[in-house]
């Protein structure tokens, strides 16, 4: 028995070869990116993903989904005013979040 990856990897394989995976919604496209996953820190990945498996959404996810949209936002934005304020905002969500997630550490509750 090789690895798990190598297992994985066999059944996928033959899963594809017999046609079983045709059917399935993503079958050859990439699949959806999770909200905030790229955002979130990796080492808060997990204990976010386990807790929101749980039905349990934490607070911090909307906040690293927020702080990716105001990036956005003044990336594109055409005027100068508004994307002083957009990165001023983001600056201060910042701030806030590192200081939430400096509480997470120190609590340790992850």
């Amino acid at each position: 028995m090789g690895t798990l990856d190598e297992e994985i990897g066999r059944h996928l394989e033959e899963s594809m070869a017999s046609g079983e995976l045709r059917g399935c919604e993503h079958f050859g496209k990439p699949l959806p990116e999770d909200e905030g996953w790229e955002a979130t820190p990796v080492a808060f990945r997990m204990p976010f993903k386990v807790l929101k498996n749980a039905g349990y959404r934490p607070p911090e996810i909307a906040l690293f989904q927020r702080r990716a949209e105001l990036a956005a936002q003044a990336e594109a934005a055409t005027d100068e005013v508004e994307r002083r304020r957009l990165l001023a905002e983001r600056a201060a969500l910042e701030q806030a979040l590192a200081l939430r997630l400096e509480g997470l550490r120190l609590s340790e509750r992850l």
